[in-house]
């Protein structure tokens, strides 16, 4: 019974070392995964941390884009703040002219003309104010009293 019971127990063994060399086995099967694994890992924050670098020089240039364009828009918004101030001012003036200008050839028409035609300057058209304001200097040249 000794023999019988001693080739159990190193059956037993045998059962017990060929369970652990196939447990071992797919341990290094998933060991090896694991190290390729690793080493894409590894592959993949390397392009992570190059792409990192990339993106961080891009905002560092459209920060300084931003910078140089805001400047350029804040001097071109100043210019066109003058510029539209100047216009303003230029209107204004041209207005005041066309006034004095609408004045002097309501002055300028005859008497005997019809009241009609007196108030016909504001709807002339600016042609025929010019004309009129042409012939008027002339007029005044002529008697020398043109100023």
């Amino acid at each position: 019974m000794s023999h019988s019971f001693g080739i159990v127990i190193e059956s037993l063994v045998a059962v017990l070392l060929v369970t652990t060399i196939g447990y071992c086995m797919l341990l290094n099967k998933r060991l090896k995964r694991l190290k390729a694994d690793e080493h894409s890992l590894k592959a993949t924050i390397g392009e992570l941390i190059t792409a990192t670098e990339i993106a961080e020089r891009a905002i560092g240039g459209l920060k300084h884009t931003v910078r140089d364009v805001n400047e350029n828009l804040g001097n071109q918004l100043s210019a066109a703040a003058q510029l539209s101030q100047q216009l303003k001012t230029e209107l204004a003036e041209g207005d005041h002219l066309f006034r004095r200008l609408t004045r002097i050839v309501a002055a300028a028409r005859s008497p005997s003309e019809p009241e009609a035609a007196v108030a016909a300057p504001r709807t002339a058209s600016a042609q025929s104010i010019a004309a009129a304001a042409q012939a008027f200097s002339e007029r005044r040249r002529s008697s020398g009293l043109a100023a």
